[in-house]
């Protein structure tokens, strides 16, 4: 049943408008540990890796459609559970889409990891560069 329900929905992307979507530098995760309850929000900029509880997170891609569009937000993201000891398994390597988080989920028995938006941050080294003002 899931099958059908991804396949219209690909079939829908494939024969819907071309559009174009943007590149942004961060995606915005939320994370839930399901044996603490605790909810957490979690910026990943691309090609950074965040840590949630045992699994390590890599943004590998962060795209939005603009703001004419109909909104979607969809990311790209290795998810890597580590455990001391143990080789890193690979638990997840795909598109997350904020406004379809069950379409293509994280499956874990611990943590659920889903998008949020994709969003531009100023990174260290633009900040470092501007001009200071004085008085």
């Amino acid at each position: 049943m899931r099958f059908l329900g991804t396949l219209g929905f690909l079939v829908f992307l494939l024969n819907a408008p071309e559009v174009q979507a943007d590149p942004f530098n961060t995606a915005l995760l939320q994370g839930l540990d399901k044996v603490t309850a605790r909810v957490s929000t979690i910026e990943v900029p691309l090609g950074d890796t965040a840590k949630f509880g045992a699994l390590e997170i890599i943004v590998r891609a962060c795209d939005k459609r603009p703001p004419e569009e109909t909104p979607e937000s969809a990311a790209f993201l290795d998810v890597w559970e580590v455990r001391p000891g143990e080789p890193a398994v690979s638990i997840f390597r795909g598109w997350m889409f904020a406004s379809s988080p069950a379409l293509s989920a994280l499956e874990h028995p611990v943590y659920d990891v889903w998008l949020l938006d994709c969003i531009n941050k100023a990174s260290t080294e633009d900040q470092d560069s501007s001009p200071e003002t004085s008085n």
